[in-house]
């Protein structure tokens, strides 16, 4: 096994507190991403290193584990393809995304499901800690009780008490906003250049937010973009499976897609997340053709994606970039694009990925982009 092509380090494990099941278990599911789902690749990769570090018991094999898989619904047998092979399930395509989510998001404190709320204060539907004081129109369910018959007891005194409207107060409330988000994802071949994985923590930050919304802001939505030479959408269960080509990477094409599956959408708060570590370097063409530069930053393609930018703005989409390469000339054009479309920009290194993501998903929430 030559992990130094995925750029990966493993260092003694101990799982301390774990079974073994759930010892190799943890492992399988962060080998499963490297692998882009290839289950035979990931046992092997397992098998080699539980003989170096010793990470399971002597009477727990790798065979023993693999038979608790099946029992317990995490691989089957795939005879599609007419060879003796296994496939994960929908159950371990779960137990993935909770995995990224407590990895990349662990420190979300546990709460009600909810939406994101907007600037707007008033007849909302989510109560706040403020209060006001009662105006004609007010619904009779934002009063607060306590508050009114405190303000009672003081105006009117204990031997004469009544109630007036100029006793009333209100608990303050925030319209919730829905959001809908478009992920777009850089597949292009620099993703895994150099040694360096990026692709696999782009595709653990897409599953994490996407476990994110759906236990906790169930009423917005998520879709998946990736783009090289051209783009196309995805579904959440193809992420595991998700790998890198021989791709340029024609943001243009992304961008119209994200645009395009926005408008669609009901929600008045809508924005679009680039995670991308390369240079736009591929444009299409009115007749198909891919007209592409692999050795700079070509103008033609440049002012082609400054105008996509400049065209979400307009229709009240901000752009998060998140870039993970730290080349000088590459920042200067992601700053460029995000002044043309008056989002945010983030360089940031592959660790901190899923941090900026959340931080800003969680900025967002409480703000109407539009």
């Amino acid at each position: 096994m030559r992990t130094q092509q995925l750029g990966l380090r493993f260092a003694k494990y101990s799982g301390k507190g774990l079974s073994n099941f759930d010892r190799l278990f943890k492992l399988f599911k962060e080998l499963l991403l490297h692998t882009s789902g290839d289950v035979e690749e990931s046992l092997e990769w397992l098998r080699e290193l539980n003989a170096e570090y010793k990470i399971s018991d002597p009477d727990y094999t790798i065979e023993d584990f693999i038979e608790e898989l099946k029992e317990k619904g995490y691989i089957r047998d795939d005879d599609d393809d007419g060879t003796d092979s296994m496939a994960i399930t929908a159950k371990t395509e779960r137990a993935i995304r909770s995995s990224a989510l407590e990895q990349i998001f662990g420190k979300l404190k546990k709460g009600a499901t909810g939406n994101h709320r907007s600037k707007i204060s008033g007849a909302g539907d989510e109560a706040t800690s403020e209060t006001r004081a009662y105006q004609f129109g007010d619904s009779t369910q934002q009063i607060s009780m306590n508050e009114s018959i405190k303000n009672a007891y003081i105006n009117q005194g204990i031997d004469d008490f009544g109630m007036t409207t100029n006793d009333l107060v209100v608990q303050e409330s925030f319209f919730k906003a829905q959001m809908s988000t478009v992920l777009m994802i850089d597949i292009s071949h620099s993703m895994i250049l150099y040694g360096e994985d990026r692709i696999t923590p782009a595709k653990k930050v897409a599953l994490a937010l996407a476990e994110l919304i759906r236990t906790r802001y169930p009423k917005d939505t998520l879709d998946i973009i990736v783009f090289g030479n051209d783009a196309w959408q995805i579904q959440l269960a193809d992420l595991p499976y998700l790998k890198v080509g021989p791709y340029h990477t024609n943001t243009v094409a992304g961008l119209e897609l994200a645009m395009d599956i926005l408008r669609k959408k009901k929600n008045t708060n809508k924005q679009i997340f680039m995670i991308t570590d390369g240079k736009p370097s591929c444009v299409t063409e009115p007749d198909g053709r891919h007209y592409q530069n692999s050795f700079g930053l070509d103008d033609y393609i440049v002012n082609k994606c400054l105008n996509k930018a400049r065209e979400a703005r307009k229709l009240h989409i901000p752009i998060t970039t998140f870039m993970i390469a730290q080349d000088p000339y590459l920042q200067q054009f992601v700053q460029d694009f995000t002044k043309a479309n008056k989002g945010k920009a983030f360089y940031t290194g592959l660790k901190g990925l899923g941090d900026f993501i959340f931080e800003d998903y969680e900025t967002n929430r409480k703000k109407r982009t539009r």
